[in-house]
């Protein structure tokens, strides 16, 4: 078991278990995120004898083991994690003035299969497990030493199919006892889980919810992101209108701009009609071409032209400045490349 994917109830519950008082809990759980100890040696105010028992109950603190990394000039970094099972995910640290972000996976591959996304192509294997997420966000802060300030769901795997873990992770990060970033700066992206959609707008959390739109009609949404066909995208958008409403949360629409693909006069007027009248904005993401893709990326003037058109009519809109396409640590980019 590892300790990394354990709340205080849980961690609490074990202490107890092991004969020791609760307290021992917030002793440990201020050593692995505070400190950053993996060692229960290293824990000098566990008593000796606890700290042998939590290592013959085959307790570890940590679920990801960093295997490999690349940078790019402006300080983005891809970083390869080892699984305990062999399996290995990516995550992106993205350096800024005011902010340091961690794109973190959710799932070994990934289910849903967009036509454009290099994560599609490697297929499906397995969900994360909560403390397997919240570890890649933590090890990257060790290791750059410094605090990450915001976290996105938006590498590798469809965060809202893996429900359960992905929610737990993110009250780890936001909790007073784990890596206490703020609500409003974690994001989760989805291909349109509906079901879910309404699921986590009712957990009443004041996270951000982030949408991979990329179409505006249901015939080229269901060629680009298979899912569509099974929530389809009035569905969609009716979904996500809800989390803003109920949130009061901004949604964000992804729009991956395909040269010749979705970037035409009637894909533009579609989009600025679907984005008018509610709590959204709308992101232009340039195209980051993928080994053995048939996807051509917009001009920059196509993209300016959306923004400018999207602008006018009040849609609140920006183009994505893309950062780590060097190292294939862009939008769409996340395939396991780097090797285990």
């Amino acid at each position: 078991m590892q300790i990394i994917g354990l709340n205080r109830e849980e961690l609490e519950d074990l202490v107890l278990e092991l004969g020791e008082p609760r307290y021992r809990a917030r002793q440990i759980l201020d050593w692995v995120y505070k400190k950053g100890v993996d060692d229960f040696g290293q824990m000098s105010n566990l008593p000796v004898l606890f700290q042998q028992r939590l290592q013959a109950q085959g307790l570890v603190v940590s679920a990801v083991t960093p295997a490999g990394a690349a940078e790019t000039a402006d300080g983005t970094k891809k970083y390869l994690f080892r699984l305990s099972d062999g399996c290995g995910v990516e995550a992106v640290y993205i350096p800024e003035q005011k902010r340091k972000t961690v794109c973190f996976s959710t799932q070994v591959g990934c289910p849903v299969g967009c036509s454009f996304c290099a994560t599609g192509r490697q297929g499906f294997e397995r969900n994360l497990t909560a403390g397997e997420i919240v570890d890649q966000v933590r090890k990257i802060g060790l290791e750059k030493k410094t605090r990450i300030t915001h976290a996105v769901a938006m590498g590798q795997g469809e965060p809202l199919a893996n429900y359960a873990a992905t929610l737990k992770a993110l009250r780890l990060l936001n909790a007073d006892y784990g890596l206490q970033m703020a609500a409003r700066h974690l994001t989760v992206s989805t291909s349109g889980v509906v079901p879910a959609i309404y699921r986590l707008a009712d957990e009443q959390l004041q996270i951000n919810l982030a949408l991979s739109l990329h179409a505006t009609s249901d015939q080229l949404r269901s060629a680009l992101i298979p899912l569509n066909r099974t929530y389809p995208l009035a569905q969609v958008i009716r979904a996500c209108r809800d989390y803003a409403a109920k949130t009061n949360r901004r949604v964000t629409l992804e729009y991956i701009m395909l040269d010749g693909v979705n970037d035409g006069e009637d894909d533009l007027a579609r989009l600025a009609e679907l984005a008018m009248g509610w709590l959204c904005h709308v992101n232009l993401i340039p195209y980051n071409p993928v080994p053995g893709g048939a996807y051509r990326p917009s001009p920059p003037q196509t993209c300016q032209r959306f923004l400018g058109y999207l602008q006018e009519r009040w849609v609140a809109a920006s183009i994505r400045q893309e950062r780590g396409a060097e190292v294939n640590a862009a939008c769409g980019q996340l395939r396991q490349q780097l090797k285990l």
